[in-house]
């Protein structure tokens, strides 16, 4: 997994690095950000001890924790992803499954509510949410204006549903979110129905994606408090959703097709029982030897992005989200539950013990994944691993 390591020393810097990186963060100027640099520090400590006796089957949630919280306190302060009015952007990568996942290990840690580096994201989206006709869009220009409007409107909507729903209230910012969100659905042409999604040649969420994010506003209306997906004045927005879901499902790569299942047991009738059951049987139709999966499996296309070859090894971005979305299913569509055990092991037996997280591989550049830039993947295979691991913990639970 990434670059070989030179025993025990060698784990050592690594750890020690990492908690660096993020303690160097410390700077930043909001009090609450430092207050969670110090947690991600003691976390990434407590860690390393924790892991160190920790059986092959076992898993940390703090490990997990500490990883994420310092991955997304090293985002929040890096130059390149600051935007205006003192904000940053929210990454498909980093910053959306750390939203999705992060409050999931709150039971298992013994906390009470969020903690500062989630509430640094929350309070960075309700900013740019209640600002946004004054904040510039992430990206400016003639095509990546709207696209990043698209974007952003999109995955502010869900990371606010998500928190929302766990008080079972919708909160003002959230509908505003949502409110953002529905004024840049296109409405007319062959792509009517999703968002314009930002295109920067970078599978699996920035390459021809907008169906990708057609499927996280699904989730956000789906997931969202208050039966909100009933409300009269965002019918005729979710029937162009359905539509172009339904319209564009047999062209999509596998990986954005388990996202629109996924968002199927959010939202009733999205798919027929025979297409949820048929993504599920194609799913674990990929299912390697060793238990795992492998994104570039599941995220073939015939177009070529083309800067690296293919990488066929399990990771943990692919294992996690095959393994969190066919737990949200009904049960009865996964006719073999030992393929779905396996892979929950390969999960538990492949948490890096020295940081916490699980490895994932770009399917366009070769890229050192013990660098900054090179956890991107990382970052979302440790959240949707999370996800899968916790949801198991819960037993099934019908929707």
């Amino acid at each position: 997994m990434g670059a070989s390591l030179d025993g025990d020393h060698r784990r050592s810097q690594i750890a020690m690095a990492t908690g660096q990186r993020a303690c160097n963060t410390a700077k930043m100027k909001r009090a609450v950000f430092r207050t969670g640099i110090f947690a991600v520090c003691l976390g990434t400590n407590l860690f390393a001890a924790d892991m160190q006796s920790a059986p092959s089957t076992a898993w940390s949630a703090k490990g997990a924790a500490a990883y994420l919280d310092g991955r997304l306190a090293w985002w929040m302060s890096w130059p390149q992803a600051a935007r205006d009015h003192q904000t940053f952007c929210v990454s498909c990568h980093t910053a959306l499954p750390y939203a999705l996942a992060r409050p999931t290990l709150r039971v298992a840690l013994g906390e009470l509510a969020p903690s500062p580096i989630e509430r640094s994201l929350l309070d960075n989206v309700i900013k740019r949410v209640r600002a946004w006709e004054e904040v510039e869009p992430y990206y400016v220009g003639a095509s990546l204006a709207p696209q990043s409007r698209g974007t952003e409107s999109v995955l502010n909507a869900l990371i606010l549903s998500a928190y929302d729903a766990a008080a079972g209230t919708l909160t003002p910012d959230t509908q505003l979110a949502f409110d953002h969100m529905w004024a840049q659905q296109l409405t007319v042409g062959n792509a009517k129905g999703t968002w314009p999604w930002l295109e920067f040649q970078l599978a699996p969420w920035e390459f021809h994606s907008e169906y990708y994010g057609a499927t996280l506003a699904a989730l956000a209306v789906g997931t969202a408090a208050a039966n909100y997906r009933s409300v009269d004045k965002i019918q005729g927005n979710m029937k162009l959703l359905r539509e172009y879901l339904a319209r564009e499902l047999a062209s999509r790569t596998l990986t954005d097709r388990l996202m629109v299942l996924w968002a199927s047991t959010k939202i009733p009738g999205l798919l027929a029982r025979a297409q949820q059951k048929s993504i599920v049987d194609e799913a674990l139709s990929k299912q390697q030897v060793d238990g795992g999966f492998s994104l570039s499996s599941l995220a073939r296309t015939s177009k070529l992005w083309g800067y690296a070859p293919l990488e066929t090894r399990s990771d943990g971005y692919a294992t996690g989200l095959v393994a969190f979305v066919l737990q949200e299913v009904d049960p009865d569509l996964v006719s073999d539950r030992s393929q779905l055990e396996l892979s929950l092991t390969w999960l538990k037996r492949n948490q890096d013990k020295t940081e916490g997280r699980w490895f994932a591989y770009s399917l366009n550049k070769r890229r050192n994944p013990d660098s900054d830039v090179g956890r991107f993947m990382s970052d979302a295979a440790t959240a949707h691993a999370v996800l899968a691991l916790q949801r198991a913990n819960q037993g099934y639970q019908p929707h």
